[in-house]
């Protein structure tokens, strides 16, 4: 026992438990280490920020170029459709110079006939009652149509 005792003390046996004993403290601190190294570190949520910033700084210039590349297909569409009645207008112009095409335009609008011609007018009796159920309101008193008008103003467009 007395053996025993010896190697318990002896400077061989502390200095081996004492390795054994600091190999398992740096055992644990590497796996508690490698634990945290898994989680989110200070550089990845740095460049989370930055990417955050970014994105949150580019948003609203991105939001206006995309209205306004509407709004400029929008001018251009109605620049196209401007640009197709300018054309229209020549056109007419052009034709009222020519004297038939003036003439044609004064009989089919203010039935005029020449000279010598007679002139028809066809009476429909259904184009009477057409007339007034477009008009509307024509058969009612003027208040109920003006109160009509101050209603339909306050409800939006269809």
């Amino acid at each position: 026992m007395a053996g025993k005792d010896r190697d318990r003390f002896s400077t061989a046996t502390r200095l081996r438990l004492l390795g054994e004993q600091t190999a398992a403290r740096v055992y644990r601190s590497q796996t508690r280490r490698q634990a945290r190294r898994s989680r989110l570190t200070g550089r990845a949520a740095l460049l989370v920020l930055v990417l955050c910033s970014l994105i949150v700084a580019l948003a609203y210039p991105m939001r206006q170029y995309v209205s306004q590349r509407g709004e400029i297909a929008d001018q251009e569409r109605k620049m196209r459709e401007a640009g197709r009645r300018v054309e229209e207008l020549r056109d007419e112009k052009a034709r009222l110079k020519d004297d038939a095409y003036i003439e044609r335009l004064a009989r089919e609008h203010l039935h005029l006939v020449r000279p010598g011609e007679t002139g028809f007018t066809v009476y429909d009796p259904d184009a009477r009652d057409k007339r007034r159920v477009d008009q509307g309101g024509a058969d009612r008193p003027w208040y109920t149509n003006l109160w009509d008008g101050v209603d339909q103003a306050d409800r939006p467009d269809k």
